[in-house]
């Protein structure tokens, strides 16, 4: 058994009293105070993740788009520089092995993983430039910070004044899925509009435990003032479950690919490039697949957890694939993968809540709107 991994700034969450976890092979902060304090920061000021646990991996050379694209489910040679895009990796029977966001930064293609999928997409990767002209980098010790909330850009362009009035490119203007390299009080980093929130946010990476280091003070110190708080994990899930986001191994993985949870458009069959599972994904895209993901909203207070049978009158039609209580609601929530017949909105059906019936219903996602679609 391999010894659990500490991030680079391990000793950073110590001292801000965070309760640390084994996840995915890392210790990693599970919440600092609160759980529900952290979530709420997040919906309505900012809140700061550590998700250096993330893998990190780069490729360059003159092969390295034409080896994404005999990889990926969406083409790449189309993304110019300083574009991102989420994008997956199926295998041949149109599972998911990773979900994952690719960026190109001049000439590197910049490749952000689950942190239990790294070894598995490493592996794909490094059969697949075997012999090419490709040169790939595993950048194991980085650090990646994610700043999120309605309020993440006014943080971040308190942190970056003087950066940008010494000329540093001003991430705090990038559209959604744009990335930037530039500077963050001096470290330099690369900053993607992106996250896992459902809110605004970026998404931060530096290649060293001292630039990380200096990111996350300035970021901590200038969020003072506009109520933002360092965040751990069950906020980073709870918020991604509001916002309808997928999670690997729960919503994404061998038995549930693109199509099944929503994502089949990231799927780009317009050209005659192949990849994996290109195949069984064109089927699903012309006949639907065996199960779709959906949002359900369930009266009472017990939530459901990930396994529960979901019924349609007697008959199952499902199970839930994540569940807990909505902070923002005030109800319990989950996403299913159920029968396609079954996944109309508004369509009532039952979880079974360790055998207790909870009435539940359909909904749209997500669960919770991003705040400006809040506010409008």
């Amino acid at each position: 058994m391999s010894a659990v991994r500490t991030v680079p700034l391990d000793a950073v969450h110590r001292e801000l009293g965070a309760t640390m976890v084994p996840f995915a092979g890392w210790e990693m902060p599970v919440r600092y105070a609160s759980d529900l304090a952290e979530h709420h920061a997040v919906r309505e000021a900012a809140g700061l993740f550590d998700v250096s646990h993330m893998g990190r991996v780069e490729l360059t050379g003159p092969d390295a788009a034409a080896v994404l694209g005999g990889l990926l489910v969406s083409r790449v040679h189309d993304l110019d520089d300083g574009r991102a895009r989420y994008t997956m990796i199926c295998d041949e029977a149109g599972g998911v092995i990773d979900d994952l966001i690719v960026t190109r930064i001049g000439a590197t293609w910049l490749l952000v993983v689950n942190a239990s999928n790294t070894d598995a997409v490493l592996g794909v990767l490094r059969a697949a430039v075997a012999g090419r002209d490709v040169t790939l980098v595993h950048r194991s010790d980085h650090v990646l910070i994610a700043l999120q909330g309605p309020h993440a850009a006014d943080v971040l362009a308190a942190a970056t004044a003087d950066d940008r009035a010494a000329g540093a490119a001003d991430a705090t203007v990038l559209r959604p899925f744009r990335s930037v390299a530039t500077e963050v009080t001096g470290a330099a980093a690369v900053v993607s509009r992106t996250g896992y929130t459902g809110e605004d946010g970026f998404e931060i990476a530096c290649d060293t435990a001292e630039d990380g280091h200096r990111v996350w003070d300035a970021l901590l110190d200038a969020g003072g003032a506009h109520g933002l708080l360092p965040c751990g994990l069950a906020a980073r899930d709870s918020l991604r479950l509001e916002a309808g986001l997928p999670l690997h191994g729960h919503e994404l993985g061998p038995d549930l690919g693109p199509f099944a949870t929503g994502f089949g458009r990231i799927v780009h069959l317009d050209e005659g490039r192949g990849f994996p599972g290109r195949s069984v994904l064109e089927r699903h895209a012309a006949t639907g697949p065996e199960r779709v993901v959906v949002g359900l909203v369930a009266e009472g207070r017990r939530a459901p957890r990930a396994g529960y049978p979901v019924l349609e009158g007697t008959r199952q039609v499902g199970s839930v694939t994540s569940g807990a209580p909505s902070p923002t609601l005030g109800a319990p929530i989950a996403l299913a993968a159920i029968d396609p017949a079954s996944a109309a909105e508004g369509t009532a059906l039952t979880i079974d809540v360790r055998g207790t019936p909870a009435p539940a219903r359909v909904v749209a996602l997500p669960f919770v709107p991003p705040a400006a679609r809040r506010a409008g």
